[in-house]
């Protein structure tokens, strides 16, 4: 009977994981149900994210929204990630992968790609930020555009309105600056970043394919 209870449990959460996060035909998951942070957890400053209109708004103090729901658990390996953003003028942003939680303070663990038009910080959006770093400006404040982001194996695909920005395959046995040791390709989940309190920015229609 133990046995059957459990059986009927595990098959229970697994149709609550299908219906609360529905897949697409194509496969794609959604990350954000459009309505509240629910599966996002964030640390130290977290009034700096909420919900509106359906997009998740980030504006205030430094803090970073983790992705911590149901979906693989919230731990990713290999995967197709997008999600629709758009930045108001001089904003700072970045989508982390392969990263943890933490309190506060910038991620240690994985990697970022950057959010960023127009502010003083000369790494644009869709650089992997340190590592393969995009000069050019391919998208505007005020306008919606897709950030997709792939990771098989060692290899970082990053593309900006589906058009390929960074191709990078991590070298064996790589070795990073001081501060930057956990810049690595693992495993772990995604985080959003609130760059500072002059930075406003919207994200939508975050999905994944893992």
């Amino acid at each position: 009977m133990k046995i059957l209870a459990s059986c009927c449990l595990l098959i229970a959460a697994s149709l609550f994981l299908s219906f609360s996060h529905p897949a697409s035909n194509d496969g794609w998951i959604s990350l954000f149900d459009g309505n509240s942070l629910s599966g996002w957890s964030a640390g130290d400053n977290a009034e700096s994210f909420s919900v509106d209109s359906g997009r998740i708004v980030v504006h205030g103090k430094t803090s970073h929204l983790f992705y911590s729901g149901p979906v693989k658990n919230h731990d990713f390996k290999n995967f197709e990630f997008k999600a629709e953003v758009m930045t108001m003028p001089g904003a700072n942003s970045g989508i982390y992968f392969h990263t943890e939680f933490q309190q506060g303070g910038w991620p240690k663990k994985g990697y970022e790609v950057q959010v960023n038009n127009s502010h003083t910080d000369w790494k644009r959006t869709g650089s992997l930020y340190n590592i393969v770093d995009v000069k050019d400006v391919l998208v505007k404040d005020g306008e919606w555009f897709t950030e997709y982001i792939k990771v098989e194996g060692k290899r970082v695909i990053i593309k900006v309105n589906d058009k390929t920005v960074v191709d990078y395959t991590e070298p064996e046995n790589v070795s990073r600056d001081k501060g930057q040791e956990q810049r690595l390709i693992s495993n772990g989940t995604f985080a959003l970043q609130a760059h500072d309190p002059n930075s406003v920015v919207y994200f939508r229609n975050i999905k994944v394919k893992a």
